[in-house]
């Protein structure tokens, strides 16, 4: 058999641990020949490929990024992009697609073979840890990690000038980032998508922490909206998924607490800092296993499936299910941590 493989969407670190365990698996257990495709759904559509061997992915492990390259490509989007990709595949006699990404990803991976026959298997990635059916998506430990060591730093600084210093962190829908490091780091306000936030009771929070004199950090993510005001945008650009360019919303947060308290208030935004880098050793470990699993699934024919984290085993779900909605911060939890905000 020869199997095909791509990074789509935005790369994280893990992606090349997963490359490499599918290869090494599929290779020495099964026998079987891989091909990869360049930079997401560009390579079937274009029929751009890499050979894909044991001597290609040795070393790769601790690598971030993706040796495939990865872009937002949308084949839906292109003329005849579903035809194009089966001839493609057809080409390269390609009898199986692994596809590693996140909502995006899958999403035209699942419209493939639920609609039109192509055999995919999925493998979650995206920091922002949102995609329903798995409990964690590689990627996502590195940028807590990332974004908690820059909340302990901001600490030392923000105290030195007694200052608001306020962490933007990635969360386009989801706060799962801005709530672990958060907490994490000894923030005393953290901004969630999930939940409208009031200005002013930050700025009642920001006070307080001052009363105790203390110097308060605001991690806020980066989808996170103010009750009276929409979302803050980079520019009206739109990517071939239909998603705007976020980040600004820490620097408007900014200008308002230090317009309505008085206070000096900087900001810090991290950006793809959190995505880029060595992957953390949970990363390393989740994403092997995933690749371990992928090729299995493909062994198995069991096609149109994801493979998942529960608990501490990996199973598989449709991707249609994995992909039909976001998961979301629980009020509950956000109400939990609230303890420690102000």
């Amino acid at each position: 058999m020869r199997v095909g493989v791509l990074t789509g969407g935005g790369d994280c670190p893990g992606l090349n641990a997963v490359i490499r365990a599918i290869v090494r698996k599929g290779v020495q257990e099964y026998g079987y020949d891989f091909v990869g495709f360049r930079d997401g759904w560009r390579g079937p559509l274009e029929n751009d490929t890499v050979r894909l061997d044991i001597p290609a992915v040795r070393g790769i492990l601790p690598r971030g990024g993706t040796i495939l390259g990865s872009s937002r490509t949308n084949p839906l989007k292109h003329e005849n992009g579903i035809r194009r990709i089966k001839e493609n595949l057809a080409k390269q006699e390609v009898e199986a697609l692994i596809a590693i990404g996140g909502e995006d990803t899958l999403g035209v991976a699942a419209r493939l073979s639920d609609e039109y026959g192509v055999p995919c298997v999925g493998v979650p990635k995206t920091i922002d840890n949102d995609l329903s059916g798995t409990d964690y998506t590689f990627g996502f430990d590195t940028a807590v990690g990332i974004a908690t060591e820059a909340i302990d730093r901001l600490h030392t600084t923000a105290e030195s000038h007694m200052r608001v210093l306020v962490c933007e962190v990635m969360g386009r829908h989801a706060g799962w980032i801005a709530i672990h490091s958060g907490l994490a780091g000894g923030a005393n306000v953290i901004l969630i998508p999930e939940q409208r936030f009031d200005v002013d009771r930050v700025c009642a929070w920001v006070t307080s922490r001052f009363k105790a004199s203390y110097a308060p950090i605001v991690v806020v993510a980066e989808g996170a909206m103010p009750k009276d005001g929409d979302m803050v945008l980079k520019d009206e650009s739109l990517d071939s998924f239909g998603h705007v360019r976020l980040s600004g919303v820490g620097e408007w947060l900014a200008k308002e607490i230090e317009k309505r308290t008085g206070k000096e208030a900087r900001t810090t935004v991290l950006g793809h800092i959190q995505r880029g880098g060595t992957p953390s050793a949970f990363d390393r470990w989740l994403a092997t296993r995933f690749g371990l699993h992928a090729i299995e699934a493909v062994r198995d024919g069991d096609f149109g499936k994801m493979v998942a984290l529960r608990g501490t085993d990996v199973v598989r779900v449709p991707i249609a299910d994995a992909t039909a909605k976001l998961k979301t911060v629980d009020p509950k939890l956000y109400e939990e941590v609230g303890v420690f905000f102000g």
